[in-house]
């Protein structure tokens, strides 16, 4: 969002967005409660993911003298055999197509992946894995599954269930309330 565009308006001690409905603040102190527990577990998961995530790097870098984009990068081609476009990788990584192609750069050059120019489409260019580059993901994976697994190990099997279970209806709360590119909400 630009900043410059939807400045933020300060009434009081309250800061307001020109993009918040009209009279948010308002609200009686229920809600207010409800807003900070919420406020809270978004914190809670934000930590939460950044210390595994900042653990991972660290592990992939020493044990593996890896990065994470390049450990994302190799995972997607995992799924894929047939290998996938450029563009579809940074689709499903949700980068630039410009930082795709760092990556793959490096990846090519260190012998993990190929790049061929599509058949159907000589704009787009076909990434698969190498055999080396498998076999070498592979053995990343089975080390990244269990990190995980040590990160997660103190909470009970029911716990985890619930977990994933609340996490799975919280993504589908933020699907429906994502906007499209004009700034509206999607149905």
């Amino acid at each position: 969002m630009d900043r410059k565009a939807n400045p933020v308006v300060r009434s009081g001690n309250a800061v307001e967005s020109p993009a918040a409905p009209a009279g948010w603040l308002e609200n009686d102190d229920l809600d207010q409660d409800e807003r900070k527990q919420k406020l809270r577990i978004w914190l809670r998961l934000l930590a939460s993911t950044t210390l595994i995530e900042n653990e991972i790097r660290s592990r992939l870098r020493e044990q593996f003298a890896f990065t994470l984009p390049r450990f994302d990068l190799l995972a997607q081609l995992d799924r894929a055999e047939e290998g996938l476009s450029l563009g579809e990788v940074s689709r499903r990584l949700m980068v630039s197509a410009a930082n795709i192609t760092a990556i793959v750069e490096k990846l090519v050059e260190d012998g993990y992946i190929t790049r061929v120019q599509s058949q159907t489409d000589r704009r787009a260019q076909i990434i698969r894995m190498t055999h080396a580059g498998r076999s070498a993901f592979r053995t990343m994976a089975r080390a990244h599954s269990e990190w995980i697994s040590e990160f997660f190990s103190e909470l009970p099997s029911d716990d985890l269930a619930q977990i994933n279970s609340v996490l799975t209806q919280l993504k589908h709360s933020v699907q429906k309330h994502l906007s499209t590119e004009d700034g509206t909400a999607e149905p």
